[in-house]
């Protein structure tokens, strides 16, 4: 039986937030996961935020496909003046992951000091549904060991605990909102600004939730 194999490079173990006065230069996020997790209502999330901070931001989906199980990435860049949409690898100062797999699958573009956020759910690929490979185990452990930060957690058991299956997206925006020097209050006005009102309060308890959470 096959195996499916991530190309993991180690990086260094400095790693800053994000705060106002490090962004003279273009800073870097990429939202990595599957067709149907709500990614690009994040990546939507995130770019409106940061526009209402000041910022100039590019936002695009750029590999991949948003169909149901399809995979899907987005470029999220932001700072004084952002010139490219791209992320080349070795640029992103963090991956925020709706998958595991997805999270290693694109590590080589974290940079040396960069930070994988990752949720912990495992959705099989095609290659392992059809039983052409197996999918890999101790994903989280093995970044950890080659000195990669990555803070992993459940958010598919938070969001459900806030409500809705459909709300890991912004449990996710709450775990990444810690490295950020914005105020709670601001990302919960574009949560505001992004979500229908009928369903806010579910998505204020879910960021909430990914936010506080403690390992």
């Amino acid at each position: 039986m096959l195996y499916i194999q991530i190309r993991i490079n180690a990086v260094s173990q400095a790693r800053p937030g994000i705060c106002r006065k490090e962004v003279s230069m273009t800073k870097n996020i990429m939202i990595v996961g599957v067709g149907g997790q709500g990614s690009l209502l994040a990546s939507k999330l995130l770019g409106h935020l940061l526009l209402t901070e000041g910022y100039d931001v590019k936002v695009s989906e750029v590999h991949g496909m948003s169909q149901r199980g399809g995979s899907v990435v987005t470029y999220v860049r932001f700072g004084e003046k952002v010139y490219s949409p791209i992320i080349d690898r070795g640029q992103a100062d963090y991956i925020v992951s709706f998958e595991k797999l997805e999270a290693a699958r694109y590590v080589e573009y974290l940079k040396s000091d960069g930070r994988i956020v990752t949720n912990t759910q495992e959705i099989d690929p095609m290659p392992v549904i059809t039983g052409a490979a197996q999918y890999p185990a101790d994903l989280v452990n093995k970044l950890e060991k080659l000195g990669i930060a990555v803070d992993a957690m459940d958010c598919l058991a938070l969001a459900e605990q806030a409500g809705s299956p459909k709300a890991v997206n912004i449990v996710l925006m709450g775990r990444l909102s810690k490295y950020f020097d914005i105020s709670v209050e601001k990302w919960e006005k574009a949560i505001e600004d992004c979500v229908p009102a009928k369903f806010l309060e579910l998505n204020k308890k879910a960021f909430a939730l990914g936010r506080d959470y403690a390992a």
